[in-house]
């Protein structure tokens, strides 16, 4: 199976539609939420590969339980791991299905038997999750397939972010995504910090994006205005059947206005550039010029009475003002007319 890969030489923000949990253990539920996730436009669907026996052990004593202040407070982490997961059997119907739609789809592998299993389909890009960014070996070792590596950096300090980044590039991998994220299942405003953004870019030399668990869109918005390139949302085909992600999840329409902002904000951005094309040119007959803005003969000294600068742009540059004061009139000239070098000595 051929993928294919977002061309980030292009330009533009590579938004990904995190299936997650949202199919709730239903596979007609995934395919139609990949079939959506295109009707709302995004450039990719991911999923996530793991089985609660990879991820933990099946052990009820209180270091398994999740006790955080979280949405999944008081589920033992083998249990929600077994609901939330996507079967192994489906990938490759979700991965032809994602094909079929014209979307780039790809996964989270959270241990190194999932990188081995996803192989089999040729996925474009790892995604590593914000909680596996301190394991090193899973790192390294889907970073030594030569895929590109998107990576969180949820739960990271600096330090384990540049560990993991001196991971992908000591295995010859230097094709590199920190994805800004912060690990709380939704996240307040004021937690989002997304001026760490072009800080990671800075700091680590790679490409940067954003892992939004905020509500709503504003915060994708803004964190392209910061120069993300990559920008991943979790996507439910409805809210209403309910699941692990499903309260910080977007639905269809909640998306595809995201996908709508972004576009615009791309548009708005544009490029840098000190350029007058031609709209400009014409606009520029409503900017200052000098002016005759009285009667005057000629011999007549140029004042700052009978030459101002004003609207439109006929005449003479305004920077000239000072310099010509005190020279005199060539010619006789009328009230309103622009103002030329040759009218004056």
């Amino acid at each position: 199976m051929k993928n294919k890969e977002f061309n980030f030489e292009k330009g533009g923000t590579f938004i990904i539609a995190e299936l997650s949990a949202n199919h709730n253990g239903d596979l007609e539920v995934a395919i139609e939420t990949i079939r959506a996730a295109k009707r709302a436009g995004a450039d990719a669907i991911k999923l996530q590969t793991y089985t609660a026996d990879t991820l933990t052990i099946d052990v009820k004593n209180k270091h398994f339980l999740i006790d955080h202040g979280t949405a999944w407070d008081n589920m033992y982490l083998y249990d929600l791991y077994k609901t939330a997961t996507t079967p192994c059997e489906w990938h490759k119907k979700l991965f032809d299905v994602a094909a079929e739609e014209g979307l780039i789809c790809f996964s989270t592998p959270f241990d190194i038997t999932s990188v081995d299993f996803l192989e089999q389909f040729n996925p474009p890009y790892y995604k590593i999750a914000s909680f596996e960014i301190q394991d090193i070996p899973l790192i390294e070792y889907a970073a030594s397939k030569g895929r590109p590596m998107i990576m969180s950096t949820g739960i990271a300090t600096k330090e384990d972010v540049a560990l993991a980044v001196e991971t992908c590039r000591k295995a010859g991998n230097d094709d590199i995504t920190l994805l800004k994220c912060t690990s709380a299942y939704p996240v307040e405003p004021q937690d989002a910090n997304l001026l760490t953004i072009p800080a990671l870019k800075k700091e680590f030399g790679v490409r940067v994006g954003f892992s939004d668990h905020t509500l709503g869109i504003e915060a994708p918005v803004v964190a392209v205005t910061l120069g993300a390139t990559v920008l991943e949302k979790h996507f439910i085909l409805n809210k209403e059947i309910g699941g692990p992600d499903a309260h910080f999840s977007l639905d269809e329409k909640e998306f595809t206005e995201m996908v709508k902002a972004v576009r615009k904000t791309e548009k708005l951005l544009g490029k840098v550039s000190f350029a007058v094309d031609e709209k400009i040119k014409a606009s520029r007959k409503f900017s200052k010029s000098l002016f005759i803005v009285e009667n005057v003969k000629k011999g007549e000294k140029i004042t700052n009475k009978n030459i101002r600068s004003i609207r439109p742009g006929n005449g003479l540059h305004p920077k000239y003002l000072k310099d010509i004061m005190g020279k005199t009139f060539s010619e006789d000239l009328e009230k309103g007319t622009p103002l030329e070098k040759t009218m004056f000595n």
